[in-house]
């Protein structure tokens, strides 16, 4: 008999006040009847690197090995998982041009986090009206100006 994984749905969002800038990142996970909204803040920093971090950190937040459907508007989040990732892997860290991978440091901190779930990642369009990931922007923006306070 398998053992039964929960089953969450998770919205993630990343904002930058300037690229570099101020910078806040968002997440929204739902599991059952729960909502749990997660954001934070960080200096000098960029867009890209904020969406990393609320998908890290949403992956942190979680207790037990799940089931998820992940939404995110970054393509860059979405094709570096299910595209480039083994590639850098494979080739030390860099590009198929052999440039060093750019956020490598946050890339090494994803990867671990992916193997104990089983993810079916999900591209939305930003700011095109879906409720997940307009929540998630919000908190990402409330994020980056908690940060400013």
């Amino acid at each position: 008999m398998t053992k039964k994984v929960p089953s969450v749905i998770i919205y993630t969002d990343g904002a930058c006040k300037g690229n570099p800038g101020i910078g806040g990142w968002g997440a929204v996970l739902r599991y059952g009847g729960h909502e749990k909204h997660l954001k934070g803040g960080q200096p000098h920093t960029t867009n890209n690197r904020m969406e990393l971090t609320a998908v890290i950190e949403a992956l942190k937040a979680l207790k037990f090995d799940c089931e998820i459907e992940l939404f995110t508007d970054s393509q860059y989040v979405q094709k570096g998982v299910c595209e480039w990732l083994d590639g850098w892997k494979q080739r030390g860290w860099k590009t198929a041009s052999k440039s060093p991978v750019k956020n490598a440091d946050l890339w090494q901190i994803l990867d671990p986090l992916l193997k104990n779930h089983v993810i079916r990642w999900h591209w939305v369009k930003g700011h095109s009206g879906d409720p997940g990931n307009d929540l998630a922007d919000a908190l990402a923006n409330q994020g980056a100006l908690e940060y400013c306070r």
